[in-house]
């Protein structure tokens, strides 16, 4: 332990926070992040990042943080990952997924599964993927490198934005290494799928999102399938919301989506989005989306190429669409932490898609027994 905290990692700027602690857990390094929103008027880490910290302090066993008093630096030494239940109630200021996106590449490497229930926001426009993102788009990912039997999320409650008051349970498997990846056909497309949810409004609001959003979408495709999930009572949460969230997958099980949801009425944004207007621009940012080429969701770049460098000691490669600047950044986060390095090669494609290929690094599961 000595020898990794001798090791420190210096960054700056509270961007691309979460990727640099996954990887300092996944990696044994020591990160020190400083210059926090320096230049802001509120200075230092959010709530909503300290209960990010308390969560990865739960989950890990050993792991140690250092927040300077303005909270503009903090010092964190990883600790090992244990596995088992957990219960952990989010900050509102961001959603559940927010959280889910870094404890999902952790949870195959713990030592015994993991069960946590969260609870919170369970969907936000704009910030972060709702939990039926991860749930139909997120996971389907983790299958293609081996981790499938245990792997689910069940929403118990969904909770809106601003108060929340959503459930979510989210379990995973163990394994002791991944599977090398070679998804390079990205397919046609053959089938959409989509669930239309509301809260604390008309069960109606649902079903004119589906009709919307099959407007568009006929003409695509025929076999499109849209069911609602109307919530009602405690399970509905604390504040009043709709979303529709699509999913197309291709013959080659290649996964794209999109997804839209209600911004709740305050005095910045007046304006409240009708079913039909969110159900649209839905339907529009899919189409977008599956344009753009390639195996995998641009949401999900970065999870693929951080589990392709987890992977054995062979070849892994992947067709995406143009990286997004977070995969870009990314790229640059895992040379620091791992050493890997990708080739990128245009595929010839004209939506700019390419090929990216590295050496996995062998990484296993050391806290996993031999079965």
């Amino acid at each position: 332990m000595s020898s990794s905290r001798s090791e420190v990692l210096r960054f700056a700027s509270h961007r691309h926070l979460r990727q640099r602690l996954l990887l300092a857990i996944l990696s044994g390094k020591s990160i020190r992040v400083d210059g926090i929103r320096s230049e802001d008027v509120h200075v230092g880490l959010r709530e909503y990042e300290i209960n990010l910290l308390r969560l990865l302090e739960k989950v890990t066993n050993g792991s140690t943080i250092e927040i300077s008093i303005t909270g503009t630096s903090f010092l964190f030494h990883p600790g090992v990952l244990p596995g088992g239940s957990f219960q952990h109630a989010c900050h509102v200021g961001r959603s559940i997924g927010y959280y889910l996106e870094i404890l999902i590449p952790l949870a195959p490497f713990c030592k015994k599964p993991l069960d946590v229930m969260l609870s919170g926001i369970t969907g936000e426009e704009g910030r972060d993927m709702t939990v039926d993102m991860i749930r139909t788009v997120t996971l389907p990912h983790l299958h293609l490198f081996g981790i499938t039997d245990g792997l689910e999320l069940q929403i118990k409650k969904r909770g809106a934005a601003p108060l929340g008051g959503g459930q979510v349970i989210f379990k995973c498997p163990i394994v002791r290494q991944l599977n090398t990846l070679q998804f390079l056909e990205r397919g046609k497309i053959k089938k959409i799928r989509g669930i239309a949810y509301s809260t604390r409004v008309s069960p109606q609001f649902a079903n004119r999102m589906v009709e919307s959003a099959r407007s568009i979408l006929n003409r695509y495709i025929p076999d499109i399938y849209l069911f609602t999930d109307v919530y009602k009572g405690d399970d509905s949460g604390k504040s009043p919301g709709y979303g529709l969230t699509l999913v197309a997958q291709s013959s080659t099980s290649a996964v794209h989506s999109a997804e839209c949801l209600s911004v709740a009425p305050s005095s910045k944004a007046p304006v409240v989005q009708t079913p039909e207007d969110i159900a649209l621009h839905a339907a529009r940012c899919l189409l977008e989306e599956i344009g753009r080429g390639g195996c995998v969701d641009s949401r999900h770049q970065w999870l693929v190429l951080l589990l392709m460098v987890l992977g054995k000691e062979d070849v892994g490669k992947c067709s995406m669409g143009s990286l997004t600047a977070h995969s870009v950044q990314f790229l640059r986060d895992l040379v620091m932490f791992f050493g890997t390095r990708f080739k990128i090669a245009s595929s010839g494609e004209e939506s700019g898609e390419v090929v990216v290929s590295c050496v996995g690094i062998g990484y296993s599961n050391v806290n996993k027994s031999v079965a």
